[in-house]
């Protein structure tokens, strides 16, 4: 789960890179436990239910990805610990988590309804994702294409 492996150059693609570092179940749900106020690794485990060996891995994975910082800590009487903070990185993702959980309750919904509401912290209302555009206008998502930048790596025109 790092950007680069020495068998695999950076991939030129954002969204690849992306994936490298939150690409599976567990980083992404360690990342949503971190947005709810999680810190410490025995409060990542009891609630996402996951083996050791597997968090260990994925905050490991995490925090040289950038998206968690460790910090030191010590409860007393017990040995030194560490402890998980998002980062400015992190915290960007719950603009992707709010995503996913959008496209979940609209195509995997539970029978009961959502888990959790998205809402306004000014006015309580509740909120959606969308694309806005430079002057914080709402645009369609039918009115929204990826174009790659002429030239570049994404380029197909090029791809002869």
């Amino acid at each position: 789960m790092s950007p680069q492996t020495k068998d695999r150059p950076v991939p030129n693609c954002s969204i690849a890179r992306a994936v490298d570092i939150v690409g599976d179940r567990w980083a992404f749900l360690i990342v949503r436990e971190a947005q709810f106020g999680s810190t410490r690794f025995a409060e990542f485990r009891q609630v996402l239910g996951i083996a050791p060996n597997i968090l260990t891995s994925r905050l490991t994975a995490l925090v040289e990805g950038g998206i968690l910082e460790k910090r030191d800590y010590r409860d007393e009487g017990e040995r030194v610990r560490s402890s998980y903070h998002l980062t400015e990185a992190g915290e960007d993702l719950k603009l992707v988590l709010a995503a996913l959980q959008q496209w979940g309750d609209k195509h995997v919904p539970r029978a009961d309804g959502p888990t959790v509401l998205r809402r306004d912290t000014a006015n309580g209302g509740l909120v959606s994702v969308g694309f806005v555009d430079e002057r914080g206008n709402e645009v369609p998502e039918d009115e929204v294409v990826f174009e790659p930048v002429p030239g570049g790596p994404s380029d197909r025109s090029t791809w002869r």
